[in-house]
């Protein structure tokens, strides 16, 4: 029953092969077998690329299954169209577009199984390029903010300097009426003269704009703060928000990059294994010697093509045949005065038709 299957698989004439001996037989199903476990791998291999995509264990099964019997059908194909031919040179020939095939075929079915075996390497380079991104992302976002929070941060140091001149102007009009008092500068009297009243009104009078300013830009300082706060939660929440993004940067596309990074030695003989594969069946079809199965079937398609060349031929005999006949009828009818009599009184009618009609209708003219 396996044997049967794999036969199958082959794409060889089965009512051919049965009349042909166990060896030949053997050699078939061991082409369809090679034809079927490469279907197989290609069901894996599409399973787990399109997993990686969906995310859907039961859809990814689904269609990789729809493309296992895609590459199953298209290496049946390739495998029962290649006839062994007596040049070699034609049959490599006739291998070359099937062999291109094969080719696209086995990387499209190596690239995913690399992806699962090169897994944890990838893994690390996804998590490296993750982190570049992180801090690409938050770099980016901060310039959209950093210039706001700095004007609105300039802006507080320039209040707090106002502040810190007038306290500075206070402590010398402070200094100046103290000093006037103990009579060390000023007027140079000791007590508290006119001078030192003058000088005193003078200090007090700045202190209150002192405590005015303070008050003032202090409620400057808290809105202002206010803002740089503001910003700096709006700051978190958009890198919050982008990096999900980031976190799910490990599809296909990004997969196959990150690949790329890695050695590509391995990823080359893995290629060159599943390329192996794909091509055994038309490389083993064209090593092989012409066998047993190739006469039958060389034998069963000449049988047909000599039998269609040979019903056109007569075909053609039998027109050609039938025309000189008809002609050389034709020709001595044409020399009868019977006909010649009957063709004369026919068109002798005829011609009294139409006469009549044409001066029917004239008359209807008129």
């Amino acid at each position: 029953m396996l044997k049967q299957f794999f036969i199958l698989c082959s794409g060889a004439d089965t009512d051919i092969l049965e009349n042909c001996s166990i060896g030949e037989q053997n050699k078939y199903a061991g082409i369809g077998a090679t034809v079927f476990f490469t279907a197989v791998m290609a069901t894996i291999a599409a399973s787990y690329a399109l997993y990686t995509v969906f995310d859907n264990l039961y859809s990814s099964i689904f269609f990789g299954l729809i493309w296992g019997l895609l590459i199953f059908n298209l290496d049946r194909y390739i495998v029962s169209t290649i006839k062994k031919r007596d040049n070699i040179l034609d049959e490599i020939l006739q291998a070359t577009p099937r062999l291109f095939l094969a080719l696209i075929i086995a990387v499209v079915i190596s690239k995913p199984l690399e992806l699962k075996i090169f897994e944890k390497e990838i893994n690390q380079v996804l998590l490296e390029q993750k982190n570049d991104l992180t801090l690409a992302n938050q770099n980016q976002i901060a310039e959209q903010f950093s210039p706001k929070i700095a004007a609105l941060e300039s802006e507080i140091s320039s209040l707090n300097a106002q502040v810190d001149a007038k306290e500075a102007e206070v402590n010398g009009l402070y200094n100046t009426y103290i000093s006037e008092a103990e009579g060390t500068a000023g007027s140079k009297l000791l007590g508290k003269g006119p001078v030192y009243k003058e000088k005193r009104d003078k200090h007090d009078a700045g202190l209150a704009e002192l405590q005015e300013l303070k008050s003032d830009n202090k409620t400057k300082i808290e809105a202002l703060e206010t803002q740089i706060t503001t910003l700096q939660a709006d700051y978190t929440t958009n890198v919050k928000a982008s990096q999900p993004i980031i976190d799910n940067f490990d599809g296909l596309m990004a997969r196959i990059t990150a690949l790329d990074e890695l050695p590509w030695l391995p990823s080359f003989f893995i290629f060159l294994l599943f390329l192996a594969i794909e091509t055994s069946p038309i490389i083993a079809k064209l090593l092989a010697s012409k066998g047993e199965f190739d006469y039958r079937l060389q034998d069963q398609e000449t049988t047909i093509q000599t039998w269609t060349i040979q019903q056109v031929a007569e075909r053609k005999l039998l027109v050609k045949t039938d025309n000189d006949i008809n002609n050389k009828v034709y020709t001595e009818i044409a020399d009868e005065e019977e006909v010649m009599n009957y063709k004369r009184k026919r068109a002798r009618e005829l011609m009294q038709h139409q006469a009549d009609a044409f001066f029917k209708k004239q008359k209807g003219v008129l």
